[in-house]
C-alpha cells in the first residue's frame, strides 16, 4: 500500500513536470510564431572599415550580425553605423574623419551591392517596410559622432545623401557640437566644455530637423542631452543607451532624462551592453529585458526599443550574436508583453520617428 501511494505521488509528480514542459513549449511556440510576424530592427551595428572586402565578407562573418546570422536569428533589420572615434580637434583630424567616414559609407553601400538578393538599403520608413515584406534583410545607416562634420555644416547634407539617418552628436570626449558624458583626459577634455549643446551644437540640431536626419543622444552628457531634446523639433532617437534607474553608469539616462525624451516623442533603444547594464558586466537576456522594463513602466511603451551594439562591445548571454536574436523575443513574451508591444520595441517604435523626421523636412517652414 505504501508503494503504491509512493508510486502515485511520483506519477503526479511526472505529470506536473509534463504540464511545466508543455507550458514551456506553448510559450517557445508563441515567441516563434510572433517573432517571424514582427519585424525585428536592430538600431545599433558597428562595422569595420574594411567590411564587404576579401578581408571582411558580410555574409559569414567575423561579424556578430553578418547576414547569415540575421537570417538564423531572425533579425530582419539593422542600422549600420558609420563610427569615426573622438581625436583631436584639428584640420588633419578632421581630415581623416571625414575620410574614415566616407570609407564606411561605401563599405555599407558595397555590401549591398555584394548581396541585393539578400538585403537592401532603406532610407524612409517606407522603404524599410517594403524591402522587408520582400523577405529580403534591411539595412540603414547612423552616424556615430559629430566629429564627422568638424565644423562644417554643409556636410550633414552630403552624409544625408549617403543615407545617413541618424547622427550621434558626441561619442567619448567633447566634440565642437557637444559635451560628452565620457571627457577623455587624453584629449585634454575638462568634465564639462560647452555646458551642454554649444552655439554651433545648436545649429547641428537645426540642420538634421531640417534634413530628417534623428538627432541621436546616446553618448551625450546630461546637460546636452537635455538641450538637444528640447531644441529639436523631431522626436529625438538615443540608440544605445541604458536605464541609469537600474544600474547607474554615466552612459545611462536617469528618470528625468528619460521623461524628457517621452515628452519630445522620442526613443530610447536599451542596449546589449555588458557593462551597462549590471554590475561588473556578465549580463544576460533577463538583464537587458529588466532595463526594457524598468523604461516601459516610466515612460510608456511607445518610447522604448532594443539595441545591440555588435561590433562596438555589445553583446551579453543569450544575444552575443544575431543568431540569438529570436532569446530576445522569447524573454518579452516571458514577461507577458503582447505581439503588439513586441513589435513597437522592435522597430515599430523607431519607424514612427523616422517617419516623423521625414514629415517635418518636407515642411517648407523647417
Amino acid at each position: 500500500m505504501q508503494t503504491c501511494r509512493y508510486g502515485l505521488v511520483l506519477l503526479g509528480l511526472l505529470c506536473l513536470h509534463g504540464i511545466s514542459f508543455a507550458a514551456d513549449d506553448e510559450l517557445t511556440a508563441r515567441a516563434r510564431a510572433i517573432h517571424e510576424r514582427v519585424m525585428t530592427l536592430d538600431t545599433h551595428d558597428d562595422i569595420e572599415l574594411n567590411l564587404a572586402t576579401s578581408e571582411s565578407m558580410p555574409a559569414t562573418g567575423p561579424m556578430q550580425n553578418s547576414l547569415d546570422a540575421m537570417e538564423a536569428g531572425g533579425l530582419d533589420a539593422a542600422f549600420f553605423v558609420v563610427y569615426v572615434p573622438q581625436t583631436a580637434r584639428t584640420p588633419e583630424g578632421y581630415l581623416a574623419a571625414r575620410a574614415d567616414a566616407l570609407a564606411k559609407f561605401d563599405a555599407i553601400h558595397r555590401m549591398v551591392g555584394l548581396y541585393p538578393n539578400r538585403i537592401g538599403l532603406a532610407t524612409t520608413a517606407a522603404e524599410a517596410r517594403a524591402i522587408h515584406a520582400q523577405g529580403k534583410l534591411v539595412a540603414l545607416i547612423g552616424m556615430e559622432n559629430g566629429y564627422v562634420i568638424g565644423k562644417d555644416l554643409s556636410l550633414l547634407k552630403e552624409y544625408r545623401d549617403k543615407g545617413a539617418r541618424y547622427l550621434t552628436l558626441v561619442h567619448n570626449g567633447h566634440n565642437d557640437i557637444g559635451d560628452s558624458a565620457q571627457p577623455q583626459a587624453a584629449l585634454g577634455d575638462m568634465q564639462a566644455e560647452h555646458g551642454g549643446l554649444s552655439a554651433f551644437g545648436n545649429e547641428v540640431v537645426d540642420e538634421l530637423n531640417r534634413l530628417g536626419i534623428l538627432v541621436d543622444v546616446s553618448h551625450v552628457a546630461k546637460t546636452t542631452m537635455m538641450q538637444a531634446t528640447r531644441r529639436s523639433k523631431a522626436p529625438v532617437i538615443a540608440s544605445h543607451s541604458g536605464a541609469a534607474g537600474v544600474y547607474k553608469h554615466a552612459r545611462n539616462m536617469d528618470d528625468e532624462q528619460l521623461l524628457a525624451l517621452r515628452d519630445n516623442g522620442g526613443v530610447v533603444q536599451i542596449v546589449a551592453f555588458n557593462t551597462y547594464l549590471k554590475q561588473g558586466g556578465n549580463a544576460s537576456v533577463s538583464d537587458l529585458v529588466d532595463q526594457i522594463d524598468y523604461a516601459v513602466k516610466l515612460i510608456g511603451i511607445d518610447h522604448v526599443g532594443i539595441s545591440s551594439d555588435f561590433g562596438g562591445g555589445g553583446g551579453i548571454t543569450g544575444w552575443a550574436n544575431a543568431g540569438e536574436t529570436f532569446n530576445v523575443t522569447l524573454e518579452l513574451v516571458r514577461r507577458g508583453y503582447s505581439e503588439d508591444d513586441i513589435a513597437k520595441l522592435w522597430g515599430g517604435n523607431v519607424l514612427r520617428i523616422l517617419e516623423a523626421a521625414e514629415h517635418l523636412a518636407a515642411d517648407p517652414g523647417v
